[in-house]
């Protein structure tokens, strides 16, 4: 995992949780739309990123406490630590 900046919750995941289905588990029990799709690291939630409506990625790390998530969108390979402001490619 190369960073500049990578934080302690990100150089403690030592796999990386992909989405088990490219959609926000959120959005679709409301019927809503999403931009992008981030993947909890530590539940393997999938939910939509800030640039969406609903911005559930966010709302569940605070909420949760799980502050790392990866982009589930295709070819993209990085992390993000909500807590830290840190980002991380892998």
């Amino acid at each position: 995992m190369s960073s500049d900046v990578a934080c302690a919750d990100i150089r403690a995941i030592t796999t990386i949780k992909q989405a088990k289905k490219r959609e926000c588990e959120e959005c679709v029990v409301t019927g809503s739309r999403w931009v992008h799709l981030r993947t909890c690291q530590e539940c393997g939630g999938t939910r939509c990123c800030d640039d969406s409506p609903n911005r559930h990625a966010s709302k569940h790390a605070r909420s949760s406490g799980y502050p790392v998530i990866a982009s589930a969108e295709p070819g993209e390979r990085w992390l993000y630590c909500y807590q830290d402001d840190a980002f991380a490619e892998y």
